[in-house]
């Protein structure tokens, strides 16, 4: 009996001992995580009948540490997570190895070629919430866009006298209160300047004259404004339509609407205008939420799509499928699907990958465990076969 005891105790220690030459062995694995073997004692009865082991469990719920790479497609998950990847014939499988870069076709893919998952975005750029699939970035240069709209908020100084010089001139100084420039783009891209220049003509009362270069191109628009020094009129954007050699007629909308005066001195919170020139494609940034943009030479950025994570009820419940790649089981539940930085979803750090969570110093501590009690159980063996051969001798 001792005999049989002892073989189990060695068959035993032999998958511990796989396991921690395992875990050694993906130390340097990114994304990868421990596991250990779990022992129960066996019996028949009352009668121990030694040692078994009841299975693998792995480190789920611990991350390993984050380092740099200075590739903004490589991503780490800050807390839980995980991300979902696609392979060709439609598994769908979850990982923390975020060594991610682009396919021939600007697919976002991981080493082995598995499709990353995401919300998508439309012909126009919106972002396709709710609609899990494969994530593609756009590869093409920006087209020009023309100005079409200037969010503009400006507070006017109601301390100023009312401006007596007529008729208004843009070259004499005395004829205006207040002026800005606005840089806006045409339908090729090329940059012009819109001016706008406040003529205060009363209590609570102004005019915008509007010009690009020596051209005036609208005005003047009146304004006007309640006895607390909110925007009265106009009500809604104003606006201006002019035309340039060579190029499509030019359309643009001012949002006035958080305008305001008061007895402060002339200050522009807000000019926003919306067109830019073309651009040539510089690479990708993915935020912390997980959305993805192409970034332009221009400085414009365009939403290419949005990464999603998976959560589980029991993580410890997933299949394993390689060092580094789960698939789900009943056990494990269905995954809970959501973007990164909400609920049960930790932040994305772009630029940086997960080190596997192997401690070298525990697992070391347990080789020698290991060697230790494999030595015992061949100790018993050795004693065993001693004391059999004594007994045959004395007989």
């Amino acid at each position: 009996m001792s005999f049989n005891i002892a073989l189990t105790g060695l068959n035993a220690v032999s998958q511990q001992l796989n396991s921690i030459s395992n875990n050694i062995a993906n130390s340097g694995t990114v994304g990868f995580k421990s596991s250990r073997t779990e022992f129960g004692s066996l019996y028949s009865g009352t009668q121990a009948m030694g040692v078994g082991v009841l299975g693998q469990t792995q480190s789920m719920g611990l991350g390993g540490s984050h380092f740099a790479t200075g590739n903004n497609l490589n991503l780490a998950i800050s807390e839980s997570g995980f991300f979902v990847t696609r392979s060709s014939s439609g598994d769908i499988n979850y990982t923390r190895a975020g060594a991610f870069g682009k396919d021939r076709d600007n697919y976002l893919v991981d080493a082995s070629g598995q499709f990353l998952q995401g919300y998508p975005v439309d012909a126009a750029g919106n972002l396709q919430v709710g609609v899990v699939g494969d994530l593609r970035l756009q590869n093409g240069n920006l087209g020009a866009k023309a100005t079409d709209k200037i969010d503009f908020a400006v507070n006017l100084d109601a301390n100023k006298d009312v401006v007596t010089v007529t008729p208004f001139d843009p070259t004499n100084l005395n004829s205006y209160t207040s002026t800005q420039t606005t840089p806006v783009y045409d339908s090729q891209g090329k940059q012009h300047s819109l001016t706008q220049y406040f003529v205060k003509t009363g209590d609570n009362t102004w005019e915008a004259h509007y010009y690009v270069g020596n051209t005036e191109v609208g005005g003047p628009e009146p304004m006007t404004f309640d006895t607390r020094g909110q925007l009265s009129t106009p009500v809604g954007p104003v606006n201006i339509n002019f035309a340039l050699p060579g190029v499509d007629a030019m359309n643009i909308n001012i949002d006035y609407t958080r305008s305001t005066q008061s007895a402060s001195d002339f200050v522009v919170a807000t000019n926003n205008p919306n067109g830019y020139p073309a651009g040539e494609n510089t690479g990708v940034t993915v935020e912390k939420d997980g959305k993805v943009y192409a970034t332009y030479s221009n400085g414009e950025r365009m939403l290419q799509g949005q990464v999603v994570l998976a959560n589980f009820i029991n993580p410890n419940g997933l299949k394993n499928e390689n060092a580094t790649r789960w698939s789900a089981t009943g056990e494990s539940g269905n995954p809970l699907i959501g973007t990164p930085g909400t609920g049960l979803f930790g932040d994305l750090t772009a630029g940086a990958l997960e080190n596997s969570n192997v401690d070298m110093t525990q697992q070391l501590v347990g080789l020698m465990e290991g060697q230790r009690n494999y030595q015992a159980n061949s100790k018993v063996l050795s004693t065993n076969k001693e004391l059999t051969q004594v007994l045959f001798n004395s007989i």
